[in-house]
């Protein structure tokens, strides 16, 4: 039953939809990149999502015995394997299942990156067992605040995931708008024919692309293991499944729609399932994905397709 929720309520919601939010822009930007690059959606990415969670529990548990170690290097620690590691996979994702039928039909990208998921999930299934498992807790504590007698709570580590992806994204936006790789990566995607008799080694940047999406895929996935605390081999697909839903609500292709896609779809899954019920809180979410695609198809900052002759 509904009922209207006081302002500390709201304010409570609010904050855990971003850190929320963070992570599926987080995972969305690897899509939305891909597809603005090549025009393909990477369905495996969000099974590097998961591995990169997953190499971060196996980092901890390799150094959990050195209990001197301060938290911060752990996490730094945990955060550049599960980097170095997804880079990797994101890599071979490329070569293996994307680059021999780059020119071919769409359909066969398409079943080539779902078989590719579903070989990931089983993988690491094989490799690590298809239950939960447990991550311990790094980040204990919040900081509270007292409003109108409710406890309004802020947690460490979701206030980590918060400013982790507002640093990524900074530099990120930076990195795009003002490094080589960056400037070659925009004109691939406006033109990858023409950018390719320009000079530029578009092979190298579509890996490139691929690779910094499971850079900040694994970034996401360390920090919901931490701010969660369980893992198992199909957490990726319905992460997976809800940032390419972000993607597409802020517009497929535009890295900050990616952005604001995740938080608008982590804030209005978070109120539902607060305010309303967690039964309903992806029919709320992808309920607002069709009704902003009825009013704007392209979504919110994508901008329409314009063909070129």
């Amino acid at each position: 039953m509904f009922a209207i929720p006081s302002f500390p309520e709201i304010l409570q919601q609010t904050f855990n939809g971003l850190s929320l939010g963070a992570i599926y822009a987080l995972i969305a930007i690897g899509y939305t990149m891909v597809y603005g690059i090549i025009g393909m959606i990477n369905f495996a990415h969000g099974e590097i999502y998961m591995i990169g969670a997953y190499v971060g529990l196996v980092t901890l548990t390799a150094i959990g015995g050195q209990s001197g170690l301060p938290v911060a290097l752990i996490v730094a620690i945990m955060l550049i394997a599960a980097m170095a590691v997804t880079a990797t996979y994101g890599f071979a994702v490329e070569r293996i299942a994307y680059r021999p039928v780059r020119g071919g039909p769409r359909l066969v990208a398409l079943i080539s990156a779902i078989g590719m998921s579903i070989f990931l999930q089983n993988w690491v299934a094989l490799g690590q067992g298809a239950r939960d498992q447990a991550v311990p807790s790094l980040i204990s504590g919040a900081v509270v605040f007292n409003f109108e007698g409710f406890d309004v709570m802020l947690p460490y580590s979701r206030m980590l995931v918060i400013g982790v992806t507002v640093v990524l994204m900074v530099a990120l936006t930076l990195f795009i708008k003002n490094s080589r790789m960056g400037r070659a990566s925009r004109a691939c995607s406006q033109d990858m024919k023409m950018a390719s008799l320009l000079g530029i080694d578009t092979n190298k940047v579509i890996s490139f692309t691929f690779v910094l999406g499971a850079v900040l895929a694994a970034v996401g996935g360390v920090l919901i293991a931490v701010t969660i605390g369980k893992l198992n081999p199909f957490i990726g697909f319905i992460a997976g499944l809800k940032a390419f839903t972000a993607a597409v609500l802020g517009g497929i292709g535009s890295i900050p729609g990616a952005m604001l896609g995740g938080v608008i779809l982590g804030v209005v899954e978070t109120y539902a399932a607060a305010f309303i019920s967690s039964q309903y809180k992806d029919i709320v979410a992808f309920g607002l994905l069709v009704f902003i695609l009825l009013f704007r198809p392209t979504g919110i900052l994508g901008k329409p397709e314009v063909e070129k002759v």
